[in-house]
């Protein structure tokens, strides 16, 4: 119980706040012209990298909380599932906004003619449902299966945004490459764990409670 209350109250906020970190140092860089010669494309950027590392962390603690048998990862899926969404929205607006300046023909031809921006909208698509119904509250009303068969869409999502990286930049595909592996070693575990014989298990005794976005 104490360690309970120690995640609640010591470690969520911190993690909240570290969180937050990219947003504030991007706002900072913004703030003092620090984000160097084309600040547009740095935010874009910025904003569109942590949502696939928020996407990709938040997938990862299914798999980790079984192999450790920790649960208090649990407690953090829906606070970084949800931090993915946020930064998601972010990198949206950085390219409705600041890039095309809300010029909606424009838009819907890039949607049509660009495939990285084609793939883009499809991963934030995705992403919108699943924050929608990342509450307990949602949870109760699909009833746990159909949640469950509707968050692992989150794995959709991740592909996407992959794929909109990697035709993004084209030549220098070093960092979506890494990204890519990143996922690919988290979707293995979480196939390990899902496949194994069910005598391996480590997680403990107890109830399974889940109200994050992704599972």
């Amino acid at each position: 119980m104490a360690g309970a209350r120690t995640v609640r109250f010591v470690v969520k906020p911190l993690v909240f706040a570290a969180a937050l970190a990219p947003l504030v140092h991007l706002a900072h860089g913004a703030a003092f012209g620090r984000l160097g010669p084309n600040p547009i494309e740095a935010v874009t950027h910025g904003t569109g990298d942590w949502t696939l590392r928020f996407l990709l962390l938040t997938l990862a603690l299914t798999p980790l909380r079984v192999l450790t048998g920790w649960n208090g990862f649990a407690r953090f899926r829906r606070m970084l599932g949800l931090f993915a969404f946020f930064y998601a929205v972010l990198h949206l607006l950085a390219y409705l906004w600041l890039d095309k300046f809300f010029a909606w023909p424009e838009i819907a031809r890039d949607v049509v003619r660009r495939p990285f921006i084609t793939a883009g909208m499809v991963g934030f698509a995705i992403l919108v449902p699943l924050a929608a119904t990342s509450t307990a509250g949602m949870v109760r009303r699909l009833g746990g299966r159909a949640w469950k068969r509707l968050h692992r869409l989150a794995y959709v999502a991740a592909v996407a945004g992959l794929v909109h990286y990697w035709w993004l930049v084209k030549a220098d595909v070093s960092r979506p490459r890494t990204y890519a592996v990143v996922f690919a070693l988290v979707l293995a575990a979480r196939l390990y764990v899902a496949w194994r014989p069910a005598g391996r298990s480590t997680r403990p005794p107890g109830p399974r409670v889940s109200i994050s976005p992704t599972r």
